[in-house]
């Protein structure tokens, strides 16, 4: 969901930016450790403790065998990435290590999974420095926007609200997409079935804007008014019910 914070753990690993990491989203699981490795945890803030002592995200951290990885409460964002050095092994798909309802038994870690290592590093072995991180897209509320297909359409009211006002994250949030809660007035056409992307807004004939994100459908048949930077898909991602966000249009 927030290819940023995936992409800097990995690299502060030592990892490609694509290798398979662990997406924890608001809270976390309790993780022991088979083998001595090295772990760095990026994006929302779940106070990770290794050993019932705080570790920082945006590090390297050194884990030996026994070890166990605990998240405690949420202070930032909404979603967490672990990286360990060497990657998790995980079956690929098209090109994609991640898990799928319709690929795997199931979407999400249980109790008791085992998940292997592909590398075991010590900290020994790894050559690093000291990474400042800005973390500041975290607090962020704007997400930059270009004009949809359908932007064209809407009037100068509709235009001056998408801009003016903020809306918030409703309860319906997913991987899929994010239903906003305000309604904004529509009188506005179905389109013909089109190609859709995460981060396109779709504006539904009763008013309510839709989102989508990175698990979302490839087409739809609402009008596509905004299309989300990727920045701005990593901003949303961090977001969740209740919290507020407006639109900044870029071109």
């Amino acid at each position: 969901m927030d290819k940023r914070a995936a992409r800097v753990a990995n690299t502060l690993v030592g990892n490609q930016e694509n290798a398979a990491v662990l997406e924890i989203t608001m809270s976390g699981p309790t993780l022991k450790f088979n083998c001595s490795s090295v772990i760095a945890i990026a994006g929302g803030d779940l106070s990770p403790k290794l050993n019932g002592i705080t570790v920082k995200n945006n590090k390297l951290i050194a884990v030996n065998k026994g070890d166990v990885l605990s998240f405690g409460q949420l202070t930032s964002g909404f979603r967490s990435y672990l990286a360990v050095s060497g990657g998790f092994l995980t079956r690929e798909v098209l090109g994609s290590k991640s898990m799928y309802p319709y690929i795997y038994k199931h979407q999400t870690i249980q109790n008791g999974d085992v998940l292997e290592i592909a590398q075991k590093t010590t900290l020994e072995q790894k050559r690093y420095a000291t990474v400042a991180v800005n973390d500041a897209y975290l607090k962020s509320s704007t997400l930059e926007v270009l004009k949809g297909p359908e932007f064209h359409r809407l009037s100068v009211t509709q235009k001056k609200q998408l801009f003016e006002n903020t809306f918030t994250v409703s309860k319906e949030n997913n991987r899929m997409a994010y239903q906003l809660g305000e309604i904004l007035q529509n009188n506005l056409d179905p389109i013909i079935t089109s190609p859709v992307l995460p981060g396109t807004v779709q504006l539904t004939p009763a008013g309510k804007l839709i989102v989508l994100m990175r698990d979302c459908q490839t087409t739809g048949g609402y009008p596509r008014v905004l299309q989300l930077t990727d920045v701005a898909i990593n901003i949303l991602a961090q977001k969740y019910t209740g919290n507020l966000i407006g639109f900044k249009l870029i071109s």
